[in-house]
């Protein structure tokens, strides 16, 4: 564990949410060239970058407790850290979910979603790479506004895409099936969004 005497927490998040967008991405490469027969083996790829996540979090609380004069306040600390770890598991979840209800063929739409997710995650990223310098940054702002937009984007694709399934499909199983997976893929977007909106907060009662 890194000493709690220059232990960074702001490098800390970003270390957290770069795990995110591993995730992200790596979600992105098995929709794109879906196997329903590897899908248990991408799970357990996933799931150790999940877990990694999981230890640099407890890292940063573990330092955390033991620390005299955070940067900023613990409760922040803890917070952000998080909502971030939330996006993790929301994606992971996804790839949960197509296993458990054995899906053989994905809709074509599943990628729409998954690039948006990337969308969020990478703005995101950015944001809270600029953390550091929110009293000078001139673009933290905008990508925190941008992680919002982009939830909205995500909204709009389930409501549409849902309703469009409803109007299309008479099979109550295949419909409780994927508007199950179409909620976990939504899900992340407000996990994005929730993080950004915890950023914003700590900004503004740091400035």
């Amino acid at each position: 564990m890194k000493n709690k005497k220059n232990y960074n927490y702001f490098d800390g998040f970003i270390e957290l949410v770069d795990s995110s967008c591993r995730c992200a991405k790596f979600l992105q490469e098995t929709i794109v060239d879906f196997d329903e027969s590897k899908i248990e083996d991408r799970i357990k790829e996933i799931h150790s970058i999940e877990h990694e996540a999981d230890l640099k979090k407890h890292d940063m609380i573990t330092a955390l407790t033991k620390e005299f004069l955070p940067p900023i306040e613990r409760e922040d600390i803890v917070n952000l850290s998080q909502e971030i770890d939330n996006i993790t598991d929301a994606i992971e979840d996804v790839l949960i979910k197509l296993h458990m209800f054995n899906v053989k063929e994905l809709k074509p739409d599943v990628i729409d979603f998954v690039n948006l997710i990337i969308k969020c995650c990478d703005a995101l990223k950015i944001a809270i790479e600029e953390f550091p310098r929110y009293k000078k940054s001139l673009i933290l702002k905008d990508k925190i506004i941008e992680v919002n937009h982009l939830e909205e984007d995500g909204d709009k694709l389930y409501y549409s895409t849902v309703r469009n399934m409803f109007k299309t499909i008479k099979d109550p199983i295949e419909l409780m099936v994927w508007t199950d997976i179409y909620d976990y893929l939504e899900k992340c977007f407000d996990c994005c969004e929730n993080a950004a909106d915890i950023l914003e907060s700590i900004v503004m009662k740091n400035s």
